[in-house]
């Protein structure tokens, strides 16, 4: 698979570049299941340095990857990361975990979403993954129809602590 693709509605898939990083860290807080923040808060945050950090440890790691959708113009209305992670269960099958999967809100319902997960299955299939998972906040019921709508099952009950 190549690192990008070009769809009839103008959305093009591609890793996710240094420059990409402000308008990641906004269509991750625009996502968040408890956005309270104002854009001009969001707009300063997304420039943490904290946010470019991570973005280099991302990068330099073998099992993971950043993507957006770019509309034309160039304008990122997407994000996902594919994290593969090798295991014993079911006899040593690699699993993807697709992570921060945010569509622009303005943008939702034109099928971005939809175009940004079947790169993500595609992506994780070609790196020999057998299983791909992902989380969502509870409260993000439509999201959840989302996703189910594209096959995923509600399998499991996940839990997290912060560390």
């Amino acid at each position: 698979m190549t690192t990008s693709t070009q769809t009839a509605t103008a959305v093009t898939i591609r890793r996710a570049r240094r420059e990409d990083v402000e308008r990641i860290a906004e269509l991750i807080m625009l996502g968040a299941a408890t956005q309270t923040m104002t854009a001009d808060a969001i707009r300063a945050e997304a420039r943490h340095p904290g946010y470019a950090e991570a973005f280099a440890a991302i990068e330099a790691s073998a099992h993971n990857a950043l993507f957006v959708a770019e509309e034309a113009g160039g304008l990122v209305v997407g994000t996902f990361q594919v994290t593969l992670i090798p295991g014993l269960v079911a006899r040593g099958r690699m699993r993807a975990k697709f992570e921060s999967v945010h569509v622009a809100p303005e943008r939702r319902g034109h099928g971005i979403g939809r175009i940004m997960i079947a790169h993500a299955l595609a992506f994780a299939r070609e790196h020999g993954a057998g299983m791909a998972e992902l989380s969502s906040n509870k409260s993000r019921l439509d999201a959840h129809r989302f996703y189910v709508n594209l096959g995923f099952a509600q399998s499991h009950e996940g839990f997290k602590i912060e560390l």
